[in-house]
């Protein structure tokens, strides 16, 4: 059976649904991540292939990087997606999912980039950089 999760921003101008089994969570703290969310990136990943988007007109994408790019509702301003331009999926904020999920938390990226006004207080594996 194949695994089918939707979801959307908050303003539903953007609604997306994708197909098979979704990757661990990763936790990014770098300052983009936290500047976009105000806190760090939750989220899970899917194949291009694998994903349906309706309302792609409504999508602005910000360049966020030599190597990346950032989706978010250009009406109400959810973040939805961080897309490398190398790869063939699409990371997916973990918030944007209509529950349940199923998502279960894999490991922390960036640390050494965090914020100053929290702390990580779980035993999953840390990284200070990306993941190896």
């Amino acid at each position: 059976m194949t695994d089918i999760h939707e979801g959307g921003c908050l303003c539903g101008a953007v609604r997306f649904k994708t197909r098979g089994e979704l990757r661990e969570l990763i936790f990014c703290h770098c300052s983009q991540c936290r500047k976009q969310t105000g806190l760090y990136y939750a989220a899970t990943n899917v194949l291009d292939s694998h994903m349906d988007v309706e309302g792609v007109d409504e999508i602005t994408w910000y360049r966020s990087s030599s190597a990346a790019r950032r989706g978010f509702c250009r009406h109400c301003g959810s973040a939805l997606f961080w897309k490398a331009d190398d790869l063939d999926y699409t990371s997916i904020l973990a918030g944007t999912f209509d529950g349940p999920t199923g998502l279960k938390p894999g490991y922390h990226i960036f640390c050494a980039d965090k914020g100053d006004f929290y702390d990580i207080r779980d035993d999953l594996p840390r990284f200070a950089e990306a993941s190896q």
